[in-house]
C-alpha cells in the first residue's frame, strides 16, 4: 500500500511538471516591438522577437513558431498622456479589440528591465498556434502614426515567384514580353533594346519580411540586392502583386544567375534552418553581343589557346631565370647582413657586460655588501639571459629582462621605473630581435638619470598601432644634443643594428626616432606591419 501511495504521488507530481512546463512563463520578457512586451510559453524554444525592416520601419515582426499562447502587455513612460492612446488588436485579420483606450485604473508600476519605473498594463492572453495576431497603436494626437506589432505563429512560407516580365524599347515607347509559372530556371536573351527585368512575387500578409538577392554563379558575388517589393501594374484578384524591377545592365556577361529569395529574420538559431524558408530560381542569361557558333568558338578558343600558352612558356622562362638571380643575390645579402648583425650582437654583448661589472664595483667601492649581492645576483640572471644566442625573443622575455635590470641597476642609483604593455598585445607569441632596446634603457640609466638617484624615473612603453609594434623609452634626466652625441658604442651599435635589419626584414621597416630636451630623452622604435 505503502508503494502504491509513493507511486501515485510521483505520478500527480509529474503532471503537475509537466503542465507548469507548457503554461506562460511570466518571468522572462521579450522585446515585442515599440511599448510591448511579451511572455510566452515555458517550453518554446524559438522565440524571433522584435525585427526590424529597413523598407517597413513602423512594423516589429515577431515569429513564433512553437508557442502555443502569447501574453501581451503595453509599457508607457510616466511622462505619456496615456489617455490619448488607443490600440487594435486583430486575430487573422478579424477584430478583437477596435479603437480601444486604456483603463487608466488598470495601469500598474512596472519594470521593464531597468531602474525605470513604467505604467504597465496587460492587453491579454492569447492563443498563437497557427494564427497571426496583430496589435495597432496610436495616439489620438496623430492617428497616422500607426505602430504596427505582428505575432505571427505560423509557418513562414517560401516566396514563389509567379513570373517574370522582360521590357524592349518599341517605336512608340516599351512593350513586355512575359513567361508566366517559371520552370527551375528561366532563359533570356537580351539584345541592345531589352532595358529591364521584372520579378514577381505571390502576394503575402508579410511580404516585407523577404529580401532578395541575385547571385552571379560564375563567381558567387552578389550583383543586386533589395528589401522593397513595389506594388502597381500586375493585378491578381483585385489586388496588386509585389514586384521587384531589375536594371539589365546588372548583367555584364552570359551565363548563370541565381535569385534567392528568403525572410530577413536576425537569428543564429534561424539561419540554421533558413534554407527551408528560402526561394531559388536560376535565370540563364545570353548577352547577344557574345554570340558565335559553336565552332566558331571552338576554332578561336583554340587559336587564342595555343598563342598565350607560348606566350605564357616564354615569360615563365625569363621570369624564372631572372627571379633565381635575383633570389641568389637576395639571399646572399641576406646572409651578410645577418653576419653583420651577429658582428654587433658580439659588441653589445661585452658592452652591457662591462657597465653592469662596473655596477658591481661601484657598489662595493661604497661598501653596500648586502646591495652588490641583490645586484650580483641579478646579474648572474641577466648574464645567461644576454649570452642567450636567440636572434629573436618574445616581449615577454624582453620585459622580463629589462625589468631584471632596472632592478639591478636601481640597487646603484635609487630611481623609480615603470614598464607598461597594452593589454591588446600578445607577449608571449610576439617575437623581436634579441636585445633591442637593452641600450637605449643602459643609456637611460648612464647618461640619463645616473645623477638624479631617487628623483629620476624611467618609463617604458609597449604600445600596438594597428598593425604596427611602437616601443618607447622615456627617462627624466638631462638630455644631450642630438648633433653633439657622445662616443658611447651602445646608441651608435644600435643605429647600425637597425640600419641592418632594415635590410634583412624589407617588409617590416624599423623607424628610430629620438626627442632629447633638457627635461629628458624620449626614445620611439616603430616596428611597422609587425603585428
Amino acid at each position: 500500500m505503502k508503494k502504491i501511495i509513493i507511486t501515485f504521488l510521483i505520478l500527480i507530481t509529474a503532471l503537475f511538471t509537466v503542465n507548469a512546463q507548457n503554461g506562460i512563463n511570466f518571468k522572462r520578457h521579450y522585446a515585442a516591438g515599440g511599448k510591448l512586451l511579451m511572455n510566452v510559453d515555458s517550453s518554446a524554444r524559438k522565440v524571433y522577437y522584435n525585427n526590424v525592416f529597413p523598407n517597413q520601419p513602423k512594423i516589429s515582426f515577431n515569429y513564433l513558431p512553437d508557442a502555443n499562447n502569447v501574453n501581451l502587455q503595453i509599457y508607457f513612460r510616466k511622462n505619456i498622456a496615456i489617455k490619448d492612446f488607443r490600440y487594435t488588436i486583430l486575430m487573422d485579420d478579424k477584430p478583437v479589440n477596435v479603437n480601444q483606450s486604456f483603463n487608466l485604473a488598470q495601469m500598474k508600476d512596472a519594470n521593464a528591465g531597468d531602474d525605470e519605473v513604467f505604467s504597465s498594463t496587460s492587453l491579454g492572453i492569447f492563443p498563437i498556434k497557427d494564427k497571426i495576431i496583430t496589435v495597432l497603436l496610436y495616439s489620438i494626437e496623430k492617428p497616422q502614426d500607426i505602430d504596427k506589432t505582428v505575432f505571427y505563429g505560423k509557418p513562414i512560407p517560401k516566396a514563389k515567384i509567379k513570373g517574370f516580365s522582360k521590357r524592349f524599347k518599341t517605336e512608340k515607347g516599351v512593350d513586355y514580353s512575359w513567361v508566366n509559372k517559371p520552370k527551375d530556371t528561366t532563359n533570356f536573351t537580351f539584345t541592345e533594346k531589352d532595358d529591364e527585368i521584372t520579378i514577381v512575387k505571390e502576394r503575402s500578409d508579410i511580404d516585407y519580411l523577404y529580401n532578395i538577392s541575385i547571385i552571379d554563379k560564375q563567381n558567387n558575388q552578389i550583383i543586386y540586392e533589395s528589401s522593397v517589393w513595389q506594388y502597381g501594374g500586375i493585378v491578381e484578384e483585385h489586388e496588386f502583386l509585389p514586384v521587384v524591377k531589375v536594371d539589365r545592365n546588372i548583367f555584364k556577361k552570359s551565363g548563370n544567375y541565381e535569385i534567392i529569395i528568403q525572410p530577413a529574420i536576425k537569428s543564429d538559431i534561424f539561419q540554421k534552418e533558413i534554407e527551408k524558408h528560402t526561394t531559388r530560381h536560376m535565370l540563364s542569361i545570353t548577352l547577344e553581343e557574345e554570340n558565335y557558333t559553336k565552332k566558331e568558338l571552338l576554332f578561336y578558343g583554340f587559336i587564342v589557346s595555343i598563342f598565350i600558352g607560348l606566350v605564357f612558356l616564354v615569360i615563365l622562362y625569363f621570369s624564372k631565370k631572372r627571379n633565381k638571380k635575383a633570389l641568389a643575390e637576395k639571399e646572399q645579402q641576406k646572409n651578410v647582413a645577418k653576419l653583420q648583425l651577429n658582428s654587433i650582437r658580439s659588441q653589445l654583448n661585452p658592452h652591457f657586460l662591462f657597465n653592469a661589472l662596473s655596477g658591481i664595483q661601484n657598489l662595493m667601492n661604497k661598501n653596500e655588501i648586502d646591495n652588490a649581492n641583490k645586484y650580483l645576483s641579478k646579474f648572474a640572471r641577466l648574464t645567461r639571459n644576454v649570452l642567450n644566442d636567440k636572434e629573436l625573443i618574445s616581449l615577454s622575455q624582453e620585459k622580463s629582462l629589462l625589468d631584471d635590470y632596472l632592478q639591478m641597476e636601481r640597487l646603484r642609483f635609487g630611481f623609480d621605473y615603470e614598464i607598461k604593455t597594452e593589454h591588446n598585445l600578445d607577449l608571449d607569441n610576439v617575437e623581436i630581435p634579441s636585445m633591442l632596446l637593452q641600450p637605449f634603457v643602459e643609456n637611460a640609466v648612464k647618461h640619463g638619470i645616473s645623477q638624479k638617484a631617487t628623483d629620476g624615473k624611467i618609463s617604458i612603453l609597449f604600445i600596438k598601432q594597428g598593425n604596427d609594434l611602437v616601443l618607447t623609452v622615456t627617462d627624466n634626466g638631462i638630455g644631450f644634443d642630438k648633433e653633439k652625441r657622445s662616443n658611447g658604442l651602445g646608441i651608435s651599435l644600435s643605429e647600425s643594428r637597425i640600419a641592418l635589419l632594415n635590410s634583412v626584414y624589407k617588409e617590416n621597416r624599423f623607424i628610430l626616432e629620438i626627442q632629447s630636451r633638457e627635461n629628458g630623452t624620449k626614445i620611439i622604435l616603430t616596428l611597422t606591419d609587425w603585428l
